[in-house]
């Protein structure tokens, strides 16, 4: 079925969570817009950004954006990547109960690498159990210590009982790496991320170490490359959240004309390298292992201009490939990373925790996977 937001099979949680939020926005007086819907025949109001019925004009004070472009002069990236600080110590009193900082030593990067990681408060109890893992990307110019917020909020919501013990992980990805493997071998962070920390991660805390237990999100940046790496990697994850992230046909961006321009002067002359950082082609590559395998939320703001064209766009893509997905615009939302979670804390991680139970629930139906524990087969 090609809906935007689940239905039939997919939607209980789907419509249940479509309910709740539009609950949570007449609460806080927020406006919600759901393209396409919860009905069929309005992809036409989501290529124009108009739910059927509801025009969306500029504000008279403030003209539109103009659309936001990929191309930058090379060396201006290249500067904002070697500037990285690749280990930031957090400000005294700055972690959420239950979370750290601490580092690894990825050898693709040949040096240590920060991540904050939260544990949920019965990890050091309960010895024997094993928690899924969610994977959180920062935006461009961030590090490990951004966008703490999300685990203030995932703590919360154990303590009041909302969401079930989960851990909580931000990596730092480098200042404008879109966590992409450079050509010139400075900035693997693909291969960091994918082929090292995530198996440090499994290795080091007790992790279901599986797709079955892992989900990846990101804002901005993050959610750029959380989309192409679940799209590319789609056996290890069961959820994505993509948090206000473009999704560029990066394919369509092969320059060898212009060499020092970006993202040319970080992926390099193979036009091959283009091709397989093309999340649009890498679902098409792989969409038997992500349609029905693979929940996908997607959450951007109408006001973000420089950002909104290109989701809309993937968007479009995972209608037309027939993979059901839940796709969220908020109204007069610009490019706002705390203002969104607040708007939506009490629920913002009821999607992950969904698509751990649902997976994890297929999984032990086949013979196979670990088992999320009892708590999760009852969560709502």
């Amino acid at each position: 079925m090609n809906s935007g937001c689940p239905r039939g099979g997919v939607t209980r949680i789907g419509a249940q969570l479509y309910r709740r939020m539009v609950l949570v926005c007449l609460l806080i007086g927020v406006s919600l817009s759901l393209v396409p819907g919860l009905a069929r025949g309005q992809e036409k109001g989501a290529k124009t950004g108009k739910t059927p019925g509801q025009e969306q004009k500029p504000k008279a004070d403030k003209p539109p954006k103009k659309e936001w472009t990929p191309i930058k002069p090379g060396a201006e990236v290249d500067a904002k990547n070697a500037a990285t600080t690749w280990v930031n110590e957090p400000p005294p009193g700055s972690l959420v109960p239950g979370q750290v900082h601490t580092t690894f030593f990825s050898k693709a990067m040949g040096r240590e690498v920060g991540y904050c990681i939260y544990l949920p408060p019965d990890y050091q109890k309960n010895t024997k159990r094993r928690y899924p893992v969610i994977y959180s990307l920062h935006g461009s110019g961030g590090n490990e210590l951004t966008y703490q917020l999300q685990t203030q909020v995932l703590h919360e919501g154990i303590l009041d009982g909302r969401w079930p013990p989960m851990i909580l992980v931000h990596p730092n990805g480098g200042r404008t790496t879109f966590y992409k493997d450079s050509a010139d071998g400075k900035y693997p962070i693909e291969t960091m991320i994918i082929r090292e920390f995530i198996p440090h991660i499994d290795a080091t805390y007790r992790t279901i170490a599986s797709r079955e237990g892992r989900a990846i999100q990101g804002f901005s940046m993050g959610g750029r490359g959380a989309t192409r790496l679940a799209m590319k990697y789609p056996d290890m994850f069961c959820s994505l959240f993509n948090q206000s992230g473009n999704v560029v046909h990066v394919s369509e961006l092969y320059d060898p004309a212009h060499p020092d321009t970006f993202p040319t002067s970080y992926l390099g002359l193979d036009r091959q390298r283009f091709i397989d950082n093309d999340s649009f082609l890498l679902l098409q590559k792989n969409l038997a292992k992500i349609k029905g395998r693979m929940r996908i939320q997607i959450m951007c703001g109408t006001e973000d201009s420089h950002h909104l064209p290109s989701v809309r766009d993937f968007h479009n893509a995972l209608l037309k490939a027939g993979v059901d997905h839940t796709y969220i615009e908020l109204e007069g939302l610009e490019h706002e990373h705390d203002k969104m979670v607040n708007l939506y804390r009490r629920i913002w991680f009821d999607y992950h925790v969904e698509s751990f139970r649902r997976a994890s629930e297929a999984a032990n139906a086949a013979g196979k996977g670990e088992s999320l524990t009892r708590g999760w087969g009852q969560m709502k």
